[in-house]
């Protein structure tokens, strides 16, 4: 007999909602994306909180998953890839992004204000995006080569 001792530590919390038809949205969200309850809402939760830290971020899904997104505008990984390690002076960087994204240099602001607090966050996004560009740029040139034969 095998014997597994391991020690999970969770905050807990009980909630009470004051509209009964919450709970059943909330239940209901749940089962269509085939997730506990606990975890819906403390993913929403989580999401919730950060949007109001800022206010204009606001979280979508997508292919990836869920994403932080500026309210109007374009992902905030957009914003700050086309702000950080740029070929642009620094100081020149927050104008020219608003310039390329047609957005203006306030949510240039309110995407660095979000990195500046989630940059592991944004930082493993844009690698994964690095990633999928090399392995579609490496397939391209397979397809490229297979026509020239």
């Amino acid at each position: 007999m095998t014997t597994v001792n391991y020690d999970v530590v969770m905050s807990v919390v009980s909630i009470r909602f004051s509209n009964d038809s919450t709970y059943e949205r909330l239940r209901t969200s749940a089962r269509s994306q085939k997730v506990a309850v606990s975890a819906l809402a403390e993913r929403l939760i989580a999401e919730g909180l950060r949007s109001d830290a800022h206010l204009q971020v606001i979280f979508r899904p997508g292919p990836g998953g869920r994403r932080p997104v500026l309210i109007g505008g374009p992902e905030v990984a957009d914003v700050v890839g086309a702000v950080v390690r740029g070929d642009v002076p620094v100081e020149d960087r927050r104008r020219r992004a608003g310039e390329l994204l047609g957005i203006e240099e306030a949510l240039v602001d309110a995407a660095i204000a979000y990195y500046a607090d989630f940059t592991e966050e944004i930082d493993d996004l844009l690698e994964a995006r690095r990633q999928a560009a090399e392995a579609a740029e490496a397939a391209w040139r397979r397809q490229q080569a297979l026509l020239t034969r």
